[in-house]
């Protein structure tokens, strides 16, 4: 029986090559504090369709990402957003 010989031209993955991975600032600049009545700044945080952005477009913190997320639910229910 042949063993067969270890492959030495394996591909890297591109996606652990580095250790940022490409992403630009780690927190939004200029907030402060988001608020549900503020709805041209939650409109930043939507697409066309009203859909939330995640946060690897907004470079949005964990904790900013969620007051995002909780504002747009409540204007929503206000009826401010779509």
């Amino acid at each position: 029986m042949m063993k067969r010989k270890a492959s030495t031209n394996r591909r890297s993955s591109s996606r652990f090559d580095s250790n940022d991975m490409g992403r630009g600032p780690k927190h939004l600049e200029g907030v402060e504090h988001i608020d549900y009545k503020d709805a041209e700044l939650l409109r930043r945080f939507m697409t066309e369709r009203g859909k939330i952005m995640p946060r690897r477009t907004t470079y949005a913190s964990a904790k900013q990402q969620r007051q995002i997320r909780r504002a747009i639910r409540r204007a929503r229910v206000m009826g401010m957003l779509p």
